[in-house]
């Protein structure tokens, strides 16, 4: 019997997840069934790739070695499918970008794309940082909008345009903390509202700040920046808002009011990543101007709007 690419598929949801039922939920298939696919592979492969305990399972040493192997396999067979959907009429690109930039840069680059490209299938995927470049990783995702450093291992980046920093807050808050509130490592942490642990925008911000997360005391979990703005216009707190979040996030909340920081102003890198070692194609060369364009149109409101 030969191993199949579902047997590897199986194989890897349950070496993540550690757990039998867990593993069947998220490829979709009833518990017997994963487990038989599971008992078959080891056959095939004449070795126990799992230790099996009441609660959990664990990889063994051939378990991490077939692993490493799968990874590898199932991430060719992906990118042989994306070489297929690129030579077809209907390209489909899977596209990851972070949920502080998802909701403001997408209205702004959708258009774009429509009047590059009405046959391209773009499906999109919100999630934090380290989740997107794990997907990126498998070959989940073809392509991924983040805010990282310079340079990411097996990975290609593009820079596509700077997101400054604003501060945000109601207007009397501001007008209280004054000019020394204007730059970063003064600000008050008593009065710092942040996004939730694995947001890549909260750890920028107590970055410039000179920072830890124990230190911003009104560390509220907040999910989204809709959030962390509606709080900062009722006067709870001061929050970091990037320059194309501006318009929207001002629009949403009518007691919210920005000063720029004092030069150097901090700011954020977006960039357009994809595996180093999928073949470069037009989409992404396309998909990175598009984006940048939108970006550069987006932070021009803000500076015009809010001049240093």
């Amino acid at each position: 019997m030969r191993l199949t690419l579902r047997q590897l598929s199986y194989f890897l949801a349950l070496a993540e997840e550690r757990h039998f039922g867990r593993a069947a939920e998220r490829v979709h298939v009833s518990q017997p069934a994963l487990s038989m696919q599971i008992r078959e592979m080891e056959e095939t492969l004449d070795a126990v790739l799992f230790e099996r305990h009441p609660r959990e399972v664990r990889l063994t040493a051939e378990g991490r070695e077939v692993e490493l192997r799968a990874r590898r396999i199932l991430a060719e067979v992906t990118e042989l499918e994306a070489a297929a959907r690129q030579r077809g009429l209907a390209q489909r690109v899977n596209l990851g970008v972070i949920p502080t930039v998802a909701p403001y840069l997408l209205p702004e680059v959708l258009p774009l794309l429509r009047a590059r490209d009405i046959s391209r299938d773009l499906r999109v995927r919100e999630a934090t940082t380290d989740i997107l470049l794990s997907a990126l990783d498998r070959g989940q995702i073809d392509a991924a909008v983040i805010a990282a450093p310079q340079a990411v291992a097996g990975l290609k980046l593009v820079p596509l345009f700077s997101d400054r920093f604003l501060l945000a807050g109601r207007e009397s808050m501001l007008s209280a903390a004054g000019t020394e509130a204007l730059r970063p490592v003064a600000l008050d942490p008593d009065r710092l509202l942040l996004l939730d642990e694995g947001h890549c925008l909260a750890d920028q911000a107590l970055e410039v700040c000179g920072m830890d997360r124990r230190q911003a005391r009104l560390d509220l979990g907040a999910s989204s920046l809709t959030t962390l703005c509606g709080l900062a216009g009722q006067g709870l707190g001061m929050t970091f808002l990037p320059e194309i979040a501006w318009r929207q996030e001002r629009a949403a909340a009518p007691g919210l009011a920005v000063r720029r920081f004092s030069t150097p102003e901090p700011a954020r890198q977006i960039m357009l990543a994809r595996r180093a070692a999928s073949s470069a194609s037009d989409w992404f060369e396309d998909l990175a101007r598009m984006l940048a364009q939108a970006g550069e149109t987006l932070t021009g409101l803000a500076r015009a709007a809010v001049p240093a």
